[in-house]
């Protein structure tokens, strides 16, 4: 599967189910361009996983609710939970290997976890 465009309208529908990686870059970025090819062989190979783009000067209201300071930023959502967020291009073995653990996670134990943190909090 190639990479799919993201924006505000349709953002909340994609990471809602299964594993959703996402890259905040902007045309003017160097790193953004050169981890562009390293994103898009891997949403090529792992076609269970959706790769998806957000262009922060495009999607400026996204990438701030985000809070998005440095770009490339990578995000990762699984079932609708954000797991992961890293700015900085990543080689494709650290991506690779983040896709695998993205994968394996249990989510059951991620949303347990989440339960446990909110019940503390009150």
């Amino acid at each position: 599967m190639a990479t799919v465009e993201i924006t505000k309208d349709n953002f909340t529908e994609t990471v809602k189910e299964g594993t959703v990686f996402l890259d905040f870059w902007a045309e003017w970025c160097g790193p953004c361009r050169q981890f562009a090819p390293t994103f898009e062989k891997a949403s090529e190979e792992h076609e269970n996983v959706t790769f998806g783009k957000v262009d922060t000067e495009a999607e400026g209201e996204l990438a701030q609710s985000f809070q998005i300071m440095s770009i490339p930023t990578l995000m990762v959502f699984k079932d609708g939970i954000k797991i992961f967020e890293q700015a900085g291009a990543l080689p494709a073995s650290a991506l690779e290997d983040l896709i695998g653990q993205a994968e394996k996670l249990d989510m059951d134990a991620v949303r347990a976890q989440i339960a446990e943190q909110h019940a503390a909090q009150n």
